[in-house]
């Protein structure tokens, strides 16, 4: 698997754009606990609507403004080349240096998927309009893609992003690590080089972790699957295991060379800050 060649992890926090003002103050404390974790960026997911899109760019601005490198998700899908070239205009005039490049999902009664199928169509289009000034993430899918046809053809997208331009890349969230782990192997031998961050998903609530893994395809084993059932509605005893199961799982990727870890917050930080004591990683930053 590709080496990590020494470098210390880079850790980073994920975020939703807050739909209320009570939302947004709350964000603004979390992301306040989190920035004493000097982390290497907060990054911001994106809507496809008008609104949405909105807050996100609006809550990039806030975080750029505070110090801590702000990396928003741009999605393509439903997109045009003219509006996608405005945001990355506006994003470069505020000094946001990263962006998370995705294809999207096409959101509900939209008929066109827009001037761009694909993310690394994407990744071109803003290496052609703006040269290296962006460092670009783009998505990996140790798992595999739901709407892949086959593994094949889900690593061959990946190439297609990395041949287009990408920096980096950062997984979906999984609990088995030995695909990740099977997935940097692949892209050794395909010659990808580019470091591909670990997306970690801190487990808090039964139900939301299982709806979002079938949404998003991401693998729960089936003896987490049973111990989750059994402890039913008891939100501390699922808290108290799924942070013992994803430290380990987040030690294990940083003993074996993993770059970094990139997580997933939820725009809540207790399980966050749980785990990184756990690692010890202030000893690391």
């Amino acid at each position: 698997m590709p080496s990590s060649k020494n470098i210390p992890p880079l850790f980073s926090f994920e975020f939703f754009p807050p739909k209320s003002d009570e939302g947004a103050r709350r964000l603004k404390t979390v992301r306040q606990q989190l920035s004493l974790l000097n982390p290497d960026f907060f990054s911001v997911t994106f809507g496809a609507g008008g609104s949405t899109r909105d807050k996100t760019y609006e809550t990039v601005i806030n975080i750029q403004q505070t110090g801590i490198s702000a990396a928003p998700h741009l999605s393509c899908v439903a997109s045009t080349k003219e509006n996608i070239a405005e945001i990355l205009t506006a994003y470069k005039d505020n000094g946001v240096s990263k962006i998370v490049a995705l294809r999207g999902d096409l959101p509900s009664g939209t008929l066109s998927a827009g001037e761009f199928r694909y993310a690394n169509e994407l990744v071109e289009f803003i290496r052609a309009e703006t040269g290296d000034f962006f460092q670009i993430h783009v998505a990996a899918y140790p798992e595999i893609h739901p709407q892949a046809k086959s593994s094949g053809d889900d690593f061959e997208n990946f190439k297609r992003k990395v041949n287009a331009g990408a920096d980096a890349a950062i997984t979906q969230y999984f609990y088995n690590a030995d695909s990740y782990f099977y997935f940097l192997d692949e892209c050794e031998k395909s010659g990808i080089d580019i470091p591909i961050v670990p997306g970690i998903m801190p487990i808090t609530n039964y139900s939301q972790l299982f709806r979002f893994s079938d949404m998003c395809g991401a693998d729960i084993p089936r003896w987490m699957r049973k111990r989750l059932e059994q402890f039913g509605d008891d939100s501390d005893s699922i808290c108290a295991f799924g942070e013992e199961v994803v430290t380990n799982l987040c030690q294990r990727l940083l003993e074996n060379g993993a770059p970094g870890l990139h997580f997933y917050t939820m725009n809540k930080s207790a399980p966050i800050k749980a785990i990184w004591n756990n690692l010890q990683l202030d000893t690391l930053s």
